[in-house]
């Protein structure tokens, strides 16, 4: 099989939608251009030991390395599935053996149907399997070969590379299948898009999720996370327990803020006039998109 096949791009309107997928709550703002993913770098970090992350277009990707071969967390969009494996190939000569879905987002499992097509076997939470099969706000159903083989409830148990990892349900809060990684000897945890340092929370509320599950999913990682434990987001840099605290203390202010309006009979359009958000712009970016999702997912909440 060529190169050109095995990394086929998807067609522009699939990959926008899966690109967009968290953002198509209704009354939404327009989604954003799509990337020019021919301009994208992969850049590697090490996080501890032989854990290290991919930085490019979308999610994180996480990637463990040892004598059992290479496992991946996500796999960002089709397009830079070659320049992801090229990146790994850096790292290690191993074969990828396994790939782990953080939840159903197209830029954490647009590369799926590649990797799927290597013979790779991937491995997500029941509800992102299910959403794939049925195709995510707009994108099409995912071909069978892109799908998760093995699928878990609550967690699962890999022991692969000398790491004893766990992979589990957080409570619906980015969407209703997020998972999160646990490297026990590395001391690091994967959370996907749960939490971010890049940007505002953001509630799928049409995927599943909800903001008390968002607060909910914050403390469970604040729990089991350690003083030294290395944080890995779906979006941005290394982070603390600390600077899941400091999220989700801002959820929770952003719940009462946000929250009070509803209660008061504010409409959405009448939230955005307000500007609620116009003291944090400056460091998280446009609010519209976020308030958009964060208030359709709270206002059936309360």
């Amino acid at each position: 099989m060529s190169n050109r096949t095995l990394f086929a791009l998807v067609s522009p309107l699939a990959l926008l939608a899966a690109h967009t997928a968290f953002g198509q709550a209704p009354a939404a703002p327009a989604a954003p251009a799509q990337p020019d993913f021919s301009a994208v770098q992969i850049k590697v970090h090490q996080v501890a030991g032989n854990f290290y992350y991919l930085e490019g277009q979308g999610g994180n990707v996480g990637v463990l390395v040892g004598d059992d071969g290479v496992l991946m967390i996500d796999d960002q969009f089709a397009p830079l599935t070659g320049k992801l494996i090229a990146a790994v190939k850096t790292i290690s000569k191993k074969p990828i053996k396994m790939l782990v879905n953080t939840h159903v987002h197209g830029d954490h499992t647009g590369g799926n149907e590649n990797i799927g097509k290597m013979g790779i076997e991937i491995i997500a939470h029941d509800n992102v399997r299910a959403r794939l099969v049925k195709g995510v706000n707009g994108a099409p159903p995912s071909p069978a070969v892109g799908l998760p083989v093995v699928t878990f409830g609550d967690a699962i148990a890999l022991h692969f590379d000398g790491e004893d990892l766990e992979v589990a349900k957080l409570p619906p809060a980015h969407t209703d299948g997020d998972s999160y990684i646990k490297l026990t000897k590395a001391d690091v945890i994967h959370v996907g898009d749960v939490f971010r340092t890049v940007g505002y929370p953001i509630v799928d509320g049409p995927n599943g999720g909800t903001v008390k599950g968002t607060l909910a999913a914050l403390q469970k990682i604040i729990d089991m996370a350690g003083p030294n434990t290395k944080i890995l987001p779906g979006h941005g840099v290394v982070s603390t327990r600390e600077d899941i605290a400091a999220f989700r203390d801002l959820v929770a202010s952003l719940q009462t803020k946000v929250g009070d309006m509803i209660k008061q009979g504010m409409t959405l359009e009448q939230v955005l006039a307000a500007k609620p958000t116009a003291d944090l712009d400056a460091k998280l970016g446009p609010s519209e998109r976020f308030l958009t999702l964060f208030y359709n997912a709270l206002k059936t909440e309360l």
